[in-house]
């Protein structure tokens, strides 16, 4: 049985950067959002409405990414002006700068434990330093072009990076070796990231496309073509049953990772979505965008609950695997990524209708300020089958009726169509099955009769035949 399913609500609107925002990250306790912005500002939001945002000058260039440590208690930011700044996220802005790269610094990223960072950069290295020591350590070095993206596994081994010379790289923190590389044909990889697994990974495309990687056997596992432009960001759900995208297509895509399938359309920028991150817990997930805006979204859809069986589609062929021994009533983090579906999702914008509509005026501040958040749009793909999931308030009449039969004990109207539709076959079946037991019958008997009047013949000639023998 699963649970409502619930469409993802706009709860706040931040508006403070006066240039597009590149990156977006929430602390652990869920209290502060970060943020980076072209206009070379880091931007700390407090979710209480009663307490003010930060903003930390000390970037002479747009900041590309940052992150909150493990902890929360400080957040990293990577900028064109080749330095990384560990910050904290208090008044004060304290900070700390790294002399990391001779070019811009695309992505930092803490370790899980928090000991370590990761940097990649258009000087076509990536590079690993100490958080406490602020020491470097090594580099990576095999990249061709610009490094976009560069993270750390859950468990800290592996490091994934993606470069514009259309790789995405597998790298042993250990033993400092190239793993692995994936190749992107059509495009480059913008940004990369692990499932909470640890073991596959997604890549957001220039080519509009979203794939989905087993690091073990080093195949694709999904691959959507959903997007009708560059796909910018995503991040998995903590569950690992969901993957949310940002595109410059000014969408959000949630796609469902079990079932295959594209889940919802969000529209709520107006441009180009440049960044997207789910919250630590999944409860919420936030966007940032070419229009200057911060949105934070209510998730709702997470307590939908994964199916014991799946089905694994591959070119053709299919066979159902049985479930993981850590399978459970949802997706949990250590899960094996075989429960992800093999699937190629086509376009579905074309076909998406409009299901529901979500306004929220959210208050938004900066230095005291507010402003009314921008309206937004959520759109549910339509090939969700209200059969398998409960749908809310705001769908369509016929899907109340359906559900409404369902949920009061009665048999849908669908399948007591289909068993009518049986039974009059059955009964069409069961009149011709007489009909012929009657002629057989008919013929039968005719036949018996046929053979008994031969025989009386035979016997009356037979009579007949002695008699005139006897005359002679």
């Amino acid at each position: 049985m699963t649970s409502p399913l619930s469409d993802p609500t706009l709860e706040r609107h931040f508006k403070g950067h006066r240039s597009a925002v590149t990156s977006v990250d929430f602390s652990c306790n869920m209290k502060q959002i970060a943020t980076g912005s072209v206009d070379s500002c880091v931007m700390i939001w407090n979710m209480k409405p009663q307490m003010r945002a930060y903003r930390f000058d000390g970037h002479k260039d747009a900041v590309m990414c940052v992150q909150f440590s493990p902890s929360g208690h400080m957040v990293a930011s990577a900028s064109r002006d080749k330095t990384v700044r560990l910050w904290v996220p208090s008044m004060k802005a304290d900070s700390t700068e790294f002399r990391a790269h001779t070019a811009t610094v695309r992505c930092v990223n803490f370790s899980e434990d928090g000991q370590t960072l990761v940097t990649a950069s258009d000087d076509k290295t990536i590079k690993v330093w100490t958080v406490h020591r602020q020491k470097f350590l090594f580099s990576f070095n095999q990249h061709v072009n610009w490094v976009r993206c560069a993270k750390f596994s859950p468990d800290d081994r592996l490091i994934v990076s993606c470069s514009d010379d259309k790789t995405i790289k597998l790298w042993d923190k250990n033993s400092r070796e190239c793993i692995h590389s994936f190749f992107e044909h059509a495009g480059y990889a913008n940004h990369v990231d692990f499932h909470p697994s640890g073991t596959c990974i997604a890549a957001a495309s220039t080519d509009s496309s979203v794939k989905v990687w087993d690091i073990r056997t080093y195949k694709m596992l999904q691959h959507y073509q959903v997007h009708s432009g560059v796909v910018n960001s995503l991040s998995f759900h903590p569950a690992g049953n969901f993957l949310i995208t940002a595109s410059s297509d000014s969408t959000m895509k949630i796609l469902d990772l079990l079932e295959g399938k594209l889940l919802y359309t969000l529209h709520g920028h107006q441009s180009s979505v440049t960044c997207v991150a789910f919250s630590r817990t999944g409860d919420y997930f936030s966007s940032g965008g070419a229009d200057e805006q911060v949105m934070v979204w209510k998730s709702n859809f997470d307590s939908i609950k994964p199916s014991n069986g799946v089905k694994v589609q591959q070119k053709g062929t299919s066979r159902v695997r049985p479930p993981t021994s850590s399978s459970s009533a949802r997706f949990p983090p250590n899960s094996d990524p075989s429960v992800l579906h093999y699937q190629t999702s086509e376009p579905a914008e074309h076909v998406n209708r409009q299901e529901s509509q979500t306004a929220s005026h959210a208050q938004s501040f900066s230095h005291g300020s507010h402003s009314r958040a921008t309206h937004s749009q959520v759109y549910r793909d339509p090939s969700i089958s209200s059969s398998s999931t409960q749908q809310t308030s705001q769908l369509p009449s016929r899907h109340h009726q359906s559900e409404s039969h369902a949920s009061d004990g009665k048999v849908p109207s669908g399948v007591a169509n289909a068993l009518e539709h049986i039974i009059g076959q059955l009964d069409i079946l069961t009149q011709l099955s007489f009909h012929l037991h009657l002629a057989l019958m008919s013929c039968i008997l005719g036949l018996t009769a046929c053979t008994a009047a031969s025989v009386e013949r035979g016997g009356a000639n037979a009579n007949r035949t002695v008699e005139e023998t006897q005359e002679k």
